[in-house]
């Protein structure tokens, strides 16, 4: 069965409108509530309101449910509570087992925080999934309202039906003199001096001010888009970045994810003296640090960036002085001085190869440990870097990885090739510390690599030829090209509010039929207010009545 939706008026509906389009009639019994009409969305029809719908439809109504998007937000806080019962997994720096972390701190009750992924929440796939469905939410329910209502506000008829006039909360009838046009014509000033924008068509009028108050809500949503599209694509590589990394004295090191290069120029560190300490310090033998800077170069590469076989070129992009509380800042890229670690680390060494039988050296070349080259020729041999390992360890399966990106148990894999090795080439893997050669038992290892061991060896045989950084800066690396738009979006929210709470769209109609002035007024707040300005502009044109008598809502009287 097709429902006829056209009004009597002659204007043809889409099905599911409340009030006809062109003249306001109802077009179906809206129950009473004081005699008041429906005018959410001036009664135009909404998408989500189609009869029949199709799966797009049925996927666009549950999206456009006010109440599915309380549902959805109450469940997002839920879920946001949850990952503060205990620390977030991001809120440490360097933690190497946060399983056995969560089970030793905080026992049981921890260890199942962790399987349930609790510990990583706002990284989590449901809780980035109930924020993409909140979005979607705010993009439809936008759309399913703010386009019938523009088409409803844009296309209004300055002459309605009656009974729209009448079932208003603000209404007042009564006689006029004269001629009704002329009356019309008087009346058009008096309301323009109250602010409003005037609109006749012969014995009827339109009176509108401050529509834009309407789109309050719809600019918060737009905001919160805005805003949660940013918290989203912070997780995007180049976007956000918060790292905790360390800086030798004297080395050039690449920023992680950036094209950047930081050097530590050098490191400083001053004291207190015991004099300087407060009293319940003093002759406790304890060192602490009244400055610590870390004179730092900033790079950014301009080729060869990607090819470790390579060296990058690189151009000195900023210098700066970095201290606690004085970060380095570079377009968006921000360096802290967070910590520091005065422990000598290894930063090159030049090994010796030497023929194990005839004791013959072939060379020595220079090994660094962060940026190593590829290939050397000593002699007849060449050695291939293979796989470094900053800090050497065997996984459960046996196999060489590293545990950490600092140098605390460096190990260098290379593939030698030379007379008396396999045609291939035999691999041979070196410890420049002695104490790891002991430790991970390098003879071994290599003896079931190949046996270079037997016939070769890599050795420092002065100490001149091992070169330690005297200390190391512990800089935060932090990048948020997201927050610009986060705070985008707050922005917009706020014009929104602003929008929504401190104006009012008001509108006023009227009309005269043989003598008799029917007004009715609509306000999206303040009806008070809008009863004032009623009297007042009734008052102007020689018509004396009492503002409550203008009430038609429940509390009329």
């Amino acid at each position: 069965m097709i429902e006829n939706t056209k009004c009597e008026c002659g204007h043809q509906n889409r099905v599911g409108t409340v009030l006809c389009e062109a003249c306001g009639k109802p077009l179906i019994e809206l129950g009473e509530a004081g005699g008041l009409l429906e005018m959410r969305y001036d009664g135009a029809a909404r998408r989500s309101q189609r009869a029949n719908p199709g799966i797009i439809d049925l996927v666009w109504n549950f999206f456009s449910s006010v109440k599915v998007a309380v549902y959805l937000i109450v469940l997002t806080l839920v879920g946001a509570m949850l990952g503060t019962i205990y620390p977030q997994v991001s809120t440490f720096v360097n933690l190497q087992n946060p399983e056995e972390y969560y089970k030793n701190t905080y026992g049981t009750l921890g260890s199942i925080y962790y399987q349930l992924g609790l510990a990583d929440t706002y990284n989590s796939w449901w809780f980035i999934l109930l924020l993409v469905m909140i979005g979607a939410s705010l993009v439809i329910c936008s759309l399913d309202r703010v386009l019938p209502l523009y088409k409803a506000l844009s296309k209004q008829k300055i002459k309605k039906h009656m009974e729209f006039l009448t079932r208003q909360r603000v209404v007042y009838q009564g006689q006029v003199e004269g001629s009704a046009e002329e009356w019309i014509q008087r009346a058009a000033p008096v309301i323009k001096k109250k602010g409003y924008r005037v609109h006749t068509e012969g014995t009827a009028l339109l009176a509108e001010k401050q529509r834009f108050s309407r789109w309050g809500p719809y600019v918060i949503h737009i905001g919160l888009i805005i805003f949660l599209l940013a918290v989203l694509f912070r997780g995007m590589p180049g976007l956000h970045m918060d790292e905790y990394v360390s800086f030798p004295e004297g080395e050039i090191k690449r920023i992680p994810g950036t094209t950047f290069y930081l050097k530590n120029e050098q490191f400083t560190v001053k004291y207190y003296t015991e004099q300087e300490l407060p009293k319940e310090f003093q002759n406790k033998g304890k060192l602490v640090a009244k400055l610590f800077q870390t004179k730092a170069v900033l790079y950014e590469c301009t080729s060869n960036c990607n090819d470790p076989s390579k060296t990058p070129q690189l151009k000195e992009v900023t210098r700066h002085d970095i201290e606690v509380n004085k970060p380095l800042d570079y377009k968006g890229l921000v360096a802290y001085q967070y910590d520091f670690d005065l422990t000598p680390k290894l930063r090159s060494v030049q090994p010796v190869l030497v023929n194990k039988v005839t004791g013959e050296e072939y060379g020595k070349f220079k090994l660094d440990m962060m940026n190593p080259q590829r290939n050397f020729t000593l002699g007849p041999y060449t050695l291939e870097l293979k796989n470094k390992f900053m800090d050497f360890m065997l996984n459960d399966d046996g196999e060489p990885t590293s545990k950490s990106p600092n140098p605390n148990a460096p190990a260098f894999l290379f593939l030698v090739k030379g007379p008396d090795l396999p045609k291939d080439g035999a691999q041979y893997l070196y410890f420049p510390k002695q104490v790891d050669k002991a430790r991970f038992q390098q003879d071994l290892i290599n003896e079931k690599l190949g046996g270079v061991e037997k016939k070769l060896e890599l050795d420092v045989k002065h100490m001149t030829d091992v070169d330690f950084s005297k200390a190391s800066s512990y800089l935060n690396i932090r990048m948020d090209r997201a927050m610009p738009f986060v705070w985008t979006g707050l922005a917009i929210v706020m014009l929104g509010l602003v929008l929504g709470f401190y104006w009012t769209h008001r509108r006023i109609w009227l009309r005269i039929d043989d003598g008799q002035l029917t007004l009715g007024g609509h306000t999206t707040k303040n009806f008070f207010g809008l009863r004032r300005e009623v009297v007042a502009i009734l008052k102007t044109m020689g018509i004396e009545v009492d503002e409550k008598s203008l009430d038609n809502g429940r509390n009329k009287g």
